[in-house]
């Protein structure tokens, strides 16, 4: 499994100037990434290096948006005042997910402001939900070059802090989590109040160690 993304929802400053934020904060560029139909929601989208990028995402005004999980979530998140919403991992094969979960992924897709569309299946939405310490699961079903990775930003995840128990990420996963995942420091700590991320660190090459 691959740490694929994070998500970031927007405050109540809105999309571009959230993106313009963050991007500015770590001296990279953001880009526009299109909205996603059944989901009621947009997103512009900051590539990193290592085929991992974040999503800077906002709800619509659409109906999508109440019967989605996804965009019911970013909207909880964004009523809050905004910020870390979760993080994403991309697998090869999400049945044994499903198996695991006992139920079905549910496709995804965001069309790019130039029509082309992006897809896939994702699972745990309700998982992260219920306890934003998890991920979800993703798996593409697009070619390389429509993904996000595609883009290769310079700045380098560094470590997840995250308010959260090892033991129960470790039963999430189906692996063992001991202190890192796919290369990346994974600060766990006792939850005070909410659990999920606190505060995630980059390495840049314009403004050096940066923790959001």
């Amino acid at each position: 499994m691959h740490v694929d993304h994070l998500i970031f929802a927007t405050g109540p400053d809105g999309l571009k100037a959230e993106a313009e934020r963050l991007a500015d904060a770590l001296g990279t560029d953001y880009k526009d990434g299109g909205f996603h139909p059944r989901f009621g929601t947009r997103n512009h989208i900051i590539p990193l290096a290592d085929a991992r990028y974040i999503e800077v995402v906002e709800v619509l005004d659409h109906p999508a948006a109440d019967k989605a999980a996804f965009g019911q979530a970013v909207r909880a998140r964004s009523e809050m005042g905004g910020g870390w919403l979760g993080w994403v991992l991309s697998v090869a094969d999400i049945s044994p997910y499903e198996q695991r979960l006992e139920r079905s992924a549910v496709p995804g897709s965001r069309q790019f402001p130039d029509g082309r569309r992006l897809e896939w299946v994702q699972i745990g939405i309700r998982g992260l939900i219920a306890d934003p310490q998890l991920p979800y699961f993703l798996e593409w079903k697009s070619d390389d070059s429509l993904r996000p990775a595609a883009l290769h930003g310079d700045c380098t995840l560094k470590q997840l802090q995250i308010s959260g128990s090892a033991d129960r990420l470790s039963e999430w996963l189906g692996v063992e989590v001991a202190g890192q995942i796919d290369g990346i420091d994974l600060d766990l700590v006792a939850p005070h109040g909410t659990p999920g991320i606190n505060s995630v660190t980059f390495d840049t090459p314009a403004k050096g160690t940066v923790t959001i």
